[in-house]
């Protein structure tokens, strides 16, 4: 009986880690998703373990789980929304389409046409307030379309629609339309702010930002200590690297004295293994699925990404100049012809892949970019720097 009990209890860990890692990866699952039913199953455990240590809200109804995530840093923009299929980040205009497309569907009735949400996405789009701010957005334009296109895979991807039928290619060519259902609990779901945006009287984005994700101020020792577990969990889960420098002085005495409690706890729920080091801490996943942004990765982009880190892990007593990277990348391109896309010789091509190789690392909190071209390095680059082996003879 007692071998049965223990493995029981080690299939009921095992299956609500997993309902765990499928919401921190995807805080949206619909019914029908792999872990969806999981989440239903261990729905109590789940929430009450993400507010008290998270602070996050997690609902859960017949047809779709919604862990409202909300970051440990706000204004973080290396980890921005992509288009599904290209995986291209999501440049200023689409993120404010985006809403515009939100909006647009929630007045919409229960089927929408591709044409019909660009009308409204376009109608958004002449606010004088987007206009003095320099969001443009007619449909004239091929880029505008893939902007378009880009947002509808999103919505896509998340369940707000369902494709009916059509496709969006041949929208963006001018030569036909598409038709979705619009599932209203999903785009419900999206928003997750403790405001809503209607009740924030500010102008600038920033400023809206602060407002709609702002917290109470603690009054007492337990609201205060409880606000930052909260935050350092959120860091600890979400980010790459904590480093203790970024800490404020409060956020460093209290992970100081509570580490051990707060990284056995995500590691109980989660799987996740704490690295501590002298700079700060990493929790690591064994698994190595439960991030958006990886490395080491294969391919050209992966391979030049991993001669960046280690060039620089090498030069991390001065800051490294973006040109200098662009002359290291041209030689590499060369160096490693037989393997890497034919298009990384061409002129430009180095620069293109400075900039996929910094984003990432910045992402990564593994760099710093600063105004001027200047790159420095953050302690974890150390790991990626790659030694020459020494051989050491019998003793």
């Amino acid at each position: 009986m007692s071998s049965l009990a223990d493995a029981l209890a080690a299939t009921r860990t095992d299956e609500r880690r997993r309902a765990a890692r499928a919401l921190l990866s995807r805080p949206l699952i619909r019914a029908g998703d792999g872990e969806f039913v999981l989440v239903r199953q261990y729905a109590q455990e789940l929430r009450d373990w993400f507010a008290r240590n998270t602070g996050w809200q997690l609902l859960v109804e017949s047809e779709v789980a919604r862990l409202a995530k909300r970051p440990a840093n706000d204004l973080d923009a290396t980890h921005s929304a992509r288009d599904p299929r290209s995986r291209e980040p999501f440049s200023r205009r689409r993120y404010v389409l985006f809403c515009l497309a939100l909006a647009g569907l929630e007045r919409a009735d229960a089927q929408i046409t591709l044409g019909r949400l660009a009308d409204h996405v376009v109608l958004g789009a002449t606010d004088d307030r987007l206009t003095a701010a320099g969001i443009v957005f007619t449909l004239a334009s091929r880029e505008e379309r893939s902007d378009l296109i880009a947002i509808v895979r999103l919505l896509l991807d998340t369940g707000v629609l369902r494709r009916v039928a059509g496709d969006e290619e041949s929208f963006l060519r001018q030569a036909g339309d598409a038709l979705y259902d619009v599932d209203r609990r999903v785009l419900a779901s999206l928003l997750t702010t403790p405001r809503g945006p209607s009740t924030v009287d500010r102008d600038g984005p920033a400023d809206r930002l602060r407002e709609l994700t702002a917290e109470l101020p603690p009054t007492t020792d337990e609201l205060r200590n409880r606000q930052l577990r909260h935050r350092l969990t959120r860091a600890l889960l979400d980010e790459p690297v904590v480093y203790f420098a970024d800490l404020s002085e409060d956020e460093r005495a209290y992970l100081t004295s509570q580490r051990a409690a707060i990284t056995a706890r995500i590691g109980e729920l989660t799987g996740l293994v704490a690295e501590v080091r002298a700079e700060g801490i990493a929790m690591v996943d064994p698994y190595d699925d439960l991030t958006d942004v990886r490395m080491p990765e294969g391919g050209t982009d992966g391979h030049a990404t991993l001669l960046v880190a280690d060039y620089l892990a090498r030069h991390a007593d001065r800051p490294v100049a973006t040109e200098e990277l662009w002359r290291q990348l041209s030689g590499w391109a060369t160096e490693f012809r037989a393997y890497w896309r034919r298009d990384t010789r061409e002129p430009g091509a180095e620069i293109r892949l400075a900039e996929f190789a910094l984003a990432r690392l910045e992402a990564l909190r593994l760099v710093r970019q600063h105004g001027g071209g200047q790159i420095s390095v953050r302690p974890a680059i150390a790991r990626y720097a790659m030694r020459t082996p020494t051989l050491s003879g019998p003793a």
